[in-house]
């Protein structure tokens, strides 16, 4: 059970059964999520260490800005035991970010690595338009304020096609269809296309072409499948005299499923992540052996969450809804990052996007993972398109979700559930796509997709009955992901992720109205989300009971100049963070009546006005690669 008293969940850190050990000043707030600051001049922390074994210990102080060593007290030796309190001795510090390095030797097992994260600055010199915790420096760079544990706002231009940054590409169209001149079922001639266009060889682009289907209606009573690399499905346009797929008859399904196959996790190959604690927005950690490795593997960094886990952020212990039944509590699970290697010292690995949820020993740790993706496929693209599917408009309800409404509304759900899924594939786009009469979705980004962008899409008049599972618009399972300037109406989540993603994943530029319900991590532990100039009820909360027992639905989430109702609350042993919002601040679902248990409030950070820079994601993009790249991923100029 956490300690009421101190929900943000500060503890001791530990090397399990061999030594623990804690910063020593007066000031520093040692808090997960809360910044970790101490003024202008000030002197370092002490380290106090207990030894449960015979152990040595190195300790360092280093500038985090240039990796200068400023201290060092090598080789301490520390009995059973005993008690010792290590004193770090610097002159009076300048501004910037620095870091307590600990490296632990025992006879009996490895070295194991730990780290204490601390900024040094002048809170008062920041401008009323800066963040706290994320800003601008002189510069015109981005400085994050981490907490204690060196947990920070995540670096997410990663996300998207190619990794962020990179423009779409425009395919060369290598095969044409046109509308039939008489009504009937146009699934099987589309699907010969676009099985005659992946065979055709790819170019060095990765393409192998597009099929343009050109303006008019095409009647789908089935579902189509792209299944290869380098096919591009376009049209000639997503209004009403635009390129329209209309799914036909009274059959629940995808209108198009985009299908490689499974990774394979080489478990066999695995090696331990040796640091006791690996924060959240980290790309660089220890492992065992790293010899087995090399830059450019695709890899995952698997995170364990074990029982005592589970136990100590409450979701063994989730109040059942009341007068029902149905509640589950959680189990132990893992997060998988799918990353790739971008740097080897020794056994020190760098990873090219950050994790998104730390990493701590005494909750099962993390293993890093040769990850085979060659049965992904990749480059395919969805473009220039209008989706629309049969209904039945004499099928209407007036509640929503089990309530009763005011407002009668379709609800017939025998008809097109997604236009499209993606899973098994990396590198896709969907851009210039709208969707009409959808029970759930005009994309699902699912489990094994990642650096997928879909931009410029408009999802309307959803139809369904207004409850669970259904008018997910942009629904996101997968991970590095961007969804950017898309807008809906009559969704319940517009802008939703699933259950235990792994980000980062952003949503940049969009808005929805009419809605039934909130944009938001819908359950059970999604990390590392962005809504990034967003218009929406977002909410980001301990959802308890809700569904099948949904509890903390999302952490380590960042709302940035977003607008709407809002609700941000803090999980047990992680952060969220609401910087620059203007709207109403909702009140949680908990506690209530019927669960009094309190609940920390997440983040909040100039609350009821936007900061600077206006975009994170674009600023980080920026910083990562450039002004070009910011511009390779803006909208194009409408054609005159």
């Amino acid at each position: 059970m956490v300690n009421e008293a101190n929900p943000s969940f500060h503890a001791d850190v530990a090397a399990p059964g061999i030594a623990d050990w804690t910063l020593e000043h007066t000031t520093l707030t040692q808090q997960i999520g809360q910044p970790a600051v101490l003024p202008s001049g000030s002197q370092p922390p002490a380290v106090r260490v207990q030894a449960h074994a015979d152990i040595q210990l190195t300790v360092e102080l280093v500038s985090s800005s240039n990796s200068r060593i400023l201290d060092s007290v090598s080789e301490t030796s520390i009995a059973a035991g005993d008690e010792q309190l290590i004193v770090l001795h610097a002159a009076q510090l300048a501004d910037g970010l620095y870091e307590i390095r600990i490296r632990l030797h025992t006879t009996e097992a490895a070295s194991l690595y730990d780290c204490f994260t601390f900024m040094v600055m002048d809170k008062d010199s920041l401008s009323p338009e800066q963040s706290q915790i994320a800003f601008l420096d002189v510069n015109g760079c981005m400085t994050y304020v981490p907490d204690y544990k060196g947990n920070r706002i995540a670096d997410f231009s990663n996300c998207g096609y190619m990794g962020g940054g990179v423009p779409i590409p425009d395919a060369q169209v290598r095969l044409v269809l046109s509308p039939a001149s008489a009504e009937g079922d146009d699934t099987a001639r589309i699907q010969q296309a676009i099985d005659e266009l992946s065979c055709m060889p790819i170019g060095k682009d990765g393409l192998r072409g597009a099929l343009l289907l050109q303006r008019g209606t095409y009647r789908i009573a089935g579902t189509l499948y792209i299944r290869e690399s380098g096919v591009v499905l376009r049209g000639e346009g997503q209004g009403e005299d635009g390129t329209i797929l209309h799914g036909t008859g009274a059959i629940k399904r995808d209108l198009l499923q985009v299908l490689g196959s499974t990774p394979n996790l080489m478990e066999e190959k695995g090696t331990d992540i040796t640091d006791l604690y690996v924060p959240s927005g980290s790309r660089t950690f220890h492992v065992a052996d790293a010899s087995g490795f090399s830059v450019g593997d695709t890899i995952a960094v698997l995170r364990y969450g074990n029982a005592d886990w589970i136990s100590a952020i409450d979701m063994d212990t989730i109040t059942p809804r009341p007068n029902a039944g149905g509640t589950k509590q959680w189990a132990p699970f893992e997060l998988l990052f799918d990353r790739v290697i971008k740097g080897i010292e020794g056994n020190v690995v760098t990873i090219d996007a950050p994790i998104t949820n730390a990493i701590e020993a005494r909750w099962g740790g993390g293993r890093l993972f040769p990850y085979d993706d060659k049965g992904r496929i990749e480059q395919v693209g969805l473009e220039n398109l209008r989706i629309d599917s049969d209904f039945d408009p004499e099928i209407t309800d007036t509640q929503v979700d089990a309530r009763p409404g005011n407002t009668t509304y379709c609800a017939d759900e025998s008809h097109i559930v997604n236009f499209v899924t993606l899973n098994f594939v990396k590198n896709a786009w969907i851009r210039d796509v709208t969707g009409y009469h959808l029970e759930h979705s005009l994309v699902t980004i699912d489990r094994y997709a990642k650096w997928v962008t879909v931009q410029d899409c408009t999802v309307r008049d959803m139809v369904s009955i207004i409850t669970g599972g259904r008018r997910y618009c942009f629904h996101v399972t997968g991970q590095l992901s961007l969804i950017q300037r898309c807008d809906t109406e009559t969704a319940r989540h517009a802008f939703v992720f699933d259950a235990k993603v792994s980000g980062p994943n952003v949503f940049l530029d969009s808005e929805s109205r009419i809605d039934f319900n909130a944009s938001e991590p819908h359950h059970r532990w999604s990390v590392g989300g962005l809504y990034d100039n967003v218009s929406s009820p977002i909410y980001i909360r301990d959802r308890g009971w809700m569904g099948s027992g949904h509890g903390w639905a999302g952490a380590n989430y960042v709302t940035w100049n977003t607008e709407g109702v809002l609700t941000v609350q803090q999980p047990p042993t992680a952060q969220n963070y609401a910087i620059g919002h203007i709207g109403k601040q909702e009140r949680p679902f908990l506690p209530n009546q019927h669960d009094l248990r309190p609940r920390q409030d997440g983040f909040w950070d100039r609350y009821g006005q936007h900061v600077e820079p206006r975009s994170l994601y674009l600023q980080q993009l920026k910083e990562r690669l450039g002004d070009n790249a910011v511009q390779n991923i803006a909208k194009a100029p409408e054609a005159k």
